[in-house]
């Protein structure tokens, strides 16, 4: 009779089209603390819809979220489209904008219970996150599980500084995508509080810079255990590869 009760379980899940992953899958998001470009005087803030456009994707796979800033607590969001019914959803989502202002800090989690890392873009992902070393060892940690390391925009400031157990660039040889300089303004002030490059970091580090030159082109890329986005029109596409690469492992 056990055995049956069991096998009969096991038929209802997989007829209803779920697994056993994707009830317990979870994913760690990294945003930034930062609220100026810098030093200077000048508001930023992390990209909302980069947040929960990627959110909502992957709550409604089943997937549970926690949010981790480098101090932990609350975060600046901004770049908000009140046009946009998911970000509208999400504004007026009490336990969710809850989340985002008690974000956990790096050293409250566990690297093996995730199965995936994605990092949202804004201004403030430049600061904070690439040289934050916990951070790094979390995305380091949960790559050597054979999970998943996902950004998008801006967001790929945060992955620059990744490496191997032998201290080798981890994304060496990969794909990535990210904000390109080409449409970054140089001259401007914000541009000039930034640390480094997003583009050049990632070839100074071996590795492969991919971009398209349309803004907005829904642009990314995916190559192993990296899946990259160009700009927020990507966001959606980065987290839906998310899902759909962990589903087939």
């Amino acid at each position: 009779m056990r055995t049956l009760v069991i096998s009969f379980l096991m038929l209802f899940i997989a007829s209803n089209g779920l697994s056993q992953h994707k009830q317990s899958g979870r994913i760690v998001f990294v945003t930034s603390n930062q609220e100026t470009y810098g030093d200077s005087n000048k508001k930023t803030a992390n990209h909302f819809g980069e947040i929960v456009l990627a959110y909502d994707v992957f709550v409604k796979h089943g997937y549970s979220i926690d949010f981790i800033s480098p101090n932990g607590g609350a975060i600046p969001i901004g770049y908000i489209s009140k046009s946009d019914s998911i970000q509208n959803h999400y504004l007026n989502d009490t336990k969710f904008m809850k989340a985002l202002k008690n974000t956990f800090r790096p050293t409250a989690i566990n690297p093996s219970d995730y199965d995936a890392v994605y990092y949202s873009g804004g201004g403030s992902a430049m600061f904070g996150i690439a040289n934050n070393t916990t951070i790094n060892s979390i995305a380091e940690a949960i790559y050597r599980n054979n999970g998943i390391i996902s950004a998008v925009c801006h967001g790929t400031a945060g992955i620059t500084n990744l490496k191997t157990k032998t201290g080798e660039p981890l994304y060496q040889g990969k794909q990535i995508s990210g904000y390109p300089d080409i449409f970054e303004n140089k001259d401007a002030a914000y541009y000039k509080t930034f640390p480094f490059s997003i583009e050049e970091k990632i070839k100074q580090n071996k590795g492969e810079f991919r971009y398209s030159e349309k803004k907005r082109d829904n642009f990314y890329v995916i190559d192993g255990q990296f899946i990259t986005g160009q700009d927020p029109s990507s966001t959606i596409s980065v987290a839906t590869q998310v899902v759909k690469t962990l589903q087939n492992q």
